[in-house]
């Protein structure tokens, strides 16, 4: 748990929700770049980056977070929002957001219920949260719908919540936006791992962009692929089996199981080199593997990661279960390809 952790921290403080992700792409790509790679970007922005000719394996991981998109300009200057992803009302209410419009400027904010003082509304306790039911009130002299739209905030505008980064002593970091971007930083470990050590094999890494809304993973990868290994956040709550300590192995999620062949080889290489892991299965889930297979590719899928704690939420993770994702992804390329060097 000694590597650094900075390349996390950047990332998760670079607004990326659905749709607007081209600055945390543009990170990734010059943070490969850095390290003497090649990554390229799929038309849809997606960043592969490949280290050996026609790749048979893909590790994949969404840089794409949670967010909103203004709907609407109340009459008295404030602002409705649809959301982006399965954003959980209760646990966002009251964080400081980020209006970034289309000429580029940027507005701060706060997510709040209608009628939020208690002074003044005795129900704000028990009312009834829905998208409807909340607004954000900018941090503007704004009164009226006519000075927001003087401020050059209109409808389509995209809403960054303020993902609250902090890295504790004892390992743990909590923050918003684990789901998925420390996965995204597993991959940065092994890329370094890799380009050190020049290794050169036929896997594929794949940061999509756009796996919150279902079709990140549809699509962009090598013709060559035969297994995808996709890296996303494991879950940790009442009747699942994750912890925030270890790298969780999914066997079935919403969409149904993932390849039990792949399951097998990925829980005996845990078991046999002493990772701390966990078997699971996710009530309500579904990734970037669930994409590839509705798309109708013709994939082995796998899928991993680290537990998060209070998954579309304030998340939390521990450095452990990072390592612990980090540490099975090496011993699966390892197996694959024992003579790399890896």
């Amino acid at each position: 748990m000694n590597a650094s952790y900075e390349s996390l921290k950047e990332l998760v403080e670079i607004d990326s929700p659905t749709g607007y992700t081209h600055h945390a792409e543009s990170y990734v790509m010059e943070y490969l770049q850095r390290r003497g790679l090649k990554p390229k970007q799929t038309h849809k922005g997606a960043v592969k980056l490949a280290f050996g000719e026609y790749p048979t394996i893909a590790l994949a991981a969404h840089l794409d977070t949670l967010g909103g998109i203004v709907s609407g300009i109340k009459p008295n200057g404030t602002l409705t929002i649809s959301p982006i992803g399965g954003l959980g009302l209760i646990s966002f209410e009251g964080g400081y957001v980020r209006v970034r419009t289309m000429n580029d400027n940027v507005y701060t904010g706060t997510f709040l219920l209608n009628n939020p003082a208690s002074h003044a509304n005795k129900l704000t306790d028990t009312a009834q949260r829905s998208i409807e039911s909340m607004h954000i009130r900018l941090d503007e002299e704004v009164t009226t719908k006519e000075a927001c739209e003087q401020l050059g905030i209109r409808v389509g505008d995209f809403v960054c919540f303020d993902p609250r980064y902090e890295e504790l002593p004892g390992g743990y970091i909590k923050s918003r936006f684990m789901d998925n971007k420390a996965s995204c930083y597993v991959l940065f470990r092994l890329a370094e791992h890799l380009a050190e050590r020049n290794i050169s094999i036929p896997v594929e890494f794949f940061f999509s962009n756009y796996e919150e809304v279902g079709h990140g993973g549809s699509g962009g990868y090598a013709e060559t692929v035969k297994d995808l290994l996709v890296l996303d956040m494991g879950v940790v709550g009442d009747q699942c089996e994750g912890s925030e300590t270890h790298c969780s192995i999914c066997a079935k999620d919403s969409t149904g199981p993932y390849d039990y062949a792949l399951r097998k080889e990925l829980t005996q290489l845990a078991e046999n080199e002493h990772i701390p892991h966990k078997v699971d299965i996710y009530p309500y889930y579904g990734s970037d593997g669930s994409a590839a297979l509705r798309a109708g590719r013709d994939f082995r899928v796998g899928l991993i990661g680290p537990g998060v704690s209070a998954s579309h939420g304030v998340e939390r993770t521990h450095k452990k279960g990072i390592e612990a994702t980090i540490a099975l992804c090496l011993a699966f390329l390892r197996k694959r390809f024992p003579d790399a060097g890896i």
